[in-house]
């Protein structure tokens, strides 16, 4: 068996492309434009890249970007407050804050400053309590786009075993309670379970968030089940740098219905779906209808 590559950078772009459509409509219909502001504390490399795309992107789709840089040792008094003031700003639809923060922050705190509503990254711990009952939230952005690709791929999720390995906040947990929404039978592991190839091996979903390189092989795969690997780890081999993910594709793929790769595979649609999350704020802002297809 030869697995279908599932070509993130492909949906993505069409995300991106109903965003913007939606962004012209608001435009036009009632002069409204969606913004998003990025907070970015210190220099960390990865983190700047990140941001900068973000805000490119955001520019793409026809939204106002809004970026914020701020020193390393900053007060979290100092940025608490400006996070007030992006709460209060009308033309402020989405806030994000970019993660990891450096240690004299409280990363908790500063997440659960963001208005709910404004909280396009879904952490604030309302948005996680609304997901876990099923209630309207603003939803994590790669968990999302997970979602949105199964959906895609598989048409109804109902009934199927699904298997996410990775226990976080970020991905683990909602991904898990995205799953149970769709009406899949849901099993979160993790790298302390015994017998993980077996657990995984019952799965026609199976999510590798667990943040090691290559730990899902071959033996974690039933036969045509689906793949979702958000795992992006940066090795050396032969000498050089290359991004894998947590599955070992190759091995994988052998065995697998569909897969994703890594990279362009679940990463473009993290910041596809950012987009949607900001556009999708600004129409509850608004109390206009949501686009369709960009929300669960």
């Amino acid at each position: 068996m030869s697995a279908t590559v599932i070509d993130g950078k492909a949906f993505a772009l069409r995300i991106r492309e109903k965003v913007a459509a939606h962004v012209a409509r608001l435009a036009a219909d009632h002069g409204i434009t969606p913004g998003l502001a990025v907070v970015l504390v210190g220099q960390d490399p990865a983190s700047e890249v990140y941001v900068r795309n973000k805000g490119k992107q955001t520019l793409e789709v026809g939204m106002a970007s809004f970026e914020h840089k701020l020193p390393a040792d900053i007060s979290e008094r100092d940025l608490l407050a400006l996070i007030a003031r992006l709460n209060a700003d009308p033309a402020v639809h989405g806030v994000l804050v970019q993660l990891p923060l450096p240690a004299q922050l409280n990363s908790d705190l500063v997440i659960n400053a963001i208005d709910p509503a404004k909280d396009v990254d879904g952490f604030h711990i309302s948005n996680v309590g609304l997901l876990g009952t099923g209630q309207k939230s603003m939803v994590p952005c790669t968990p999302l786009g997970c979602l949105m690709m199964l959906r895609h791929h598989l048409g109804n999720l109902s009934g199927l075993n699904a298997v996410v390995v990775g226990r976080s906040n970020i991905v683990g947990k909602p991904m898990a309670q995205l799953l149970l929404g769709e009406s899949c039978t849901v099993t979160i592991a993790h790298s302390r379970t015994r017998d993980l190839a077996a657990v995984c091996r019952g799965a026609d979903i199976l999510v590798a968030a667990v943040g090691r390189p290559e730990m899902i092989t071959a033996e974690h795969v039933r036969p045509g089940a689906t793949i979702i690997d958000v795992g992006i780890n940066r090795i050396t081999r032969n000498g050089k740098t290359t991004l894998v993910g947590d599955v070992d594709f190759a091995s994988a793929a052998a065995v697998a219905g569909a897969i994703t790769p890594v990279p362009g595979g679940v990463g473009p649609m993290t910041i596809a779906c950012l987009l949607a999350n900001t556009v999708t704020a600004c129409c509850r802002a608004n109390r206009l209808p949501e686009p369709d297809g960009l929300t669960v």
